[in-house]
């Protein structure tokens, strides 16, 4: 166990954000190269693309680090080789060993000298640190970024990267979130703390508790799973599924909450610690217009609406109206779930086509395993059981629920990862993606549409597969004209010209 040799945490981190203060050209991110933090759960193809041309195209040399599963050996056939081939990577090399004397050796880091990329797998954080801090091996690792490569990971290979090592604990307690010894990370972010799972596992407060109350000089950093930080310099933008957060940076944090969230789309200076730019600043539906539409359900008795707005991988809008403020800070957009009616047609029409997982299968793993966190029982109809394992699994659903009747609750931000998911022909391969939904033209341009009843009312999930672009609406209320608001939407979002905007 690698823990006398190691050097008082905070000592450490004290001498990196003095340096990274005084760099002449970054304080936080690498001067070359890009580093890529995931908050864990299944990539999209949003993300695996972005890594694999930063490692330099198809052909570069990936090195897929496992350490982190905790598994006694890895071949050239694990998982996460198998998965970067799936994404279109030609040259992936699996590199492991938990012998530090072989991690020191020049024929082990050999082959890092030719790599473009290194992925750091999900696990337990501090397996890495064991097998690989201050060795030959580490530094061959920060020379492909110096190089101009990528350096990235997920779960645990996500706060690795960070200065200060979040969740470093050896054990499998993931809970402890500052552990004596296993403080330091491999720092490809100086001065920063990374954290990851945050929504799906409702821990958003615990950078807040446990991290930012002891070491305040620390810039604490999260994403939620299939949600990515994609930093170059000081400049982060953030792609994928969800949110993430900044704790103890100068922007005013969200109402009674202690960070700031962002969204797919927005840029993040981690150096100056200040919002560069937001996404719905391009948008050509403003919040206020949007506002105007759903400001009777500010009034808890109208039972409360949320809503999504995005293009391109942009999240324009995701608001919520008369939704109390949840626990452990859990977005308002994710909680609580709504009833979807009608539009569960389209989760039935695509589980009429994907045939049943075998119980041994992947899918079916990780939804054993928890990756259907938040539902109240094991699923005990095909229709629930094609909900949790076979459209869930792919897009990393938690939270949206079919009941034995088969209902569905959902919210906005999990209806968002089933359009990404959908924009990508190989999520559900060999489904028609169009079934289930209605389909027509609107303005001139194809529209995919499904709403929570016939007439249009309480809830609207209109595609515009084209453009990419989709406007999700929620709502308790059964006379809620979700067709009219969700077309007004549309109206402006089709739109380039600025002087429609209100």
């Amino acid at each position: 166990m690698f823990i006398v040799h190691r050097i008082v945490a905070a000592t450490i981190l004290a001498s990196a954000v003095s340096q990274a203060q005084t760099s002449p050209a970054t304080r936080v991110g690498p001067p070359r190269g890009t580093v890529i933090v995931v908050g864990g759960g299944a990539l999209g193809q949003e993300i695996t693309d972005q890594f694999i041309k930063a490692a330099g195209g198809p052909d570069a040399l990936i090195i897929d680090v496992p350490n982190a599963g905790g598994a006694s050996s890895y071949g050239q056939d694990a998982p996460g080789a198998r998965m970067w081939k799936k994404a279109g990577a030609r040259n992936v090399h699996v590199l492991f060993t938990t012998d530090r004397k072989l991690a020191d050796a020049d024929s082990f880091v050999a082959v890092l000298k030719h790599a473009g990329g290194v992925w750091f797998e999900g696990g337990r954080q501090f397996h890495l640190v064991d097998a690989y801090a201050g060795t030959k091996t580490e530094q061959a690792f920060r020379e492909v970024l110096a190089r101009g490569g990528v350096v990235g990971g997920s779960s645990a290979g996500a706060s690795i990267l960070g200065d200060f090592l979040v969740r470093g604990a050896p054990s499998n307690n993931n809970s402890i979130v500052d552990y004596p010894g296993y403080e330091k990370g491999f720092a490809y972010l100086r001065g920063v703390g990374i954290d990851q799972h945050v929504v799906a596992r409702e821990r958003l407060a615990d950078l807040a508790d446990s991290i930012m109350t002891t070491h305040p000089q620390l810039l604490g950093i999260s994403e939620d799973e299939g949600t990515a930080w994609v930093v170059r310099g000081d400049t982060a933008t953030i792609i994928g599924r969800d949110k993430a957060f900044v704790y103890g940076g100068r922007d005013a944090t969200d109402p009674g909450t202690p960070f700031v969230t962002l969204h797919p789309g927005d840029r993040y200076d981690l150096g100056a610690r200040h919002v560069m730019h937001r996404a719905a600043d391009d948008s050509p539906v403003s919040a206020a217009f949007v506002d105007s539409l759903f400001r009777k359900y500010d009034a808890p008795i109208a039972g409360g609406a949320t809503v999504l707005v995005a293009r391109n991988g942009e999240v324009f809008i995701d608001r919520s109206y008369g939704v109390p403020p949840q626990t452990k800070y859990m977005p308002t957009t994710t909680l609580p779930q709504f009833q979807l009616g009608n539009i569960s047609a389209v989760l039935s029409a695509l589980c009429a086509q994907l045939p049943a997982p075998n119980a041994g299968s992947a899918s079916a793993g990780a939804a054993a395993a928890g990756g259907a966190a938040g539902r109240a029982s094991a699923p005990s109809t095909p229709f629930q059981s094609c909900v949790t394992r076979q459209l869930g699994v792919p897009i990393g659903l938690h939270r949206t629920v079919a009941a034995a009747d088969g209902t569905v609750q959902s919210d906005v931000d999990e209806l968002y990862r089933l359009e990404l998911g959908l924009e990508n022909p190989g999520t559900y391969a060999g489904a028609d993606y169009a079934k289930g939904w209605q389909a027509g033209t609107y303005h001139g341009v194809a529209r995919l549409s499904a709403f929570g009843s016939v007439d249009g009312k309480r809830n609207a999930f209109v595609r515009i597969p084209d453009e990419r672009a989709v406007v999700i609406v929620l709502t308790n209320d059964p006379t809620a004209d979700a067709e009219r608001m969700a077309n007004a939407i549309t109206d402006r979002l089709l739109t380039s010209d600025s002087t429609t905007r209100r």
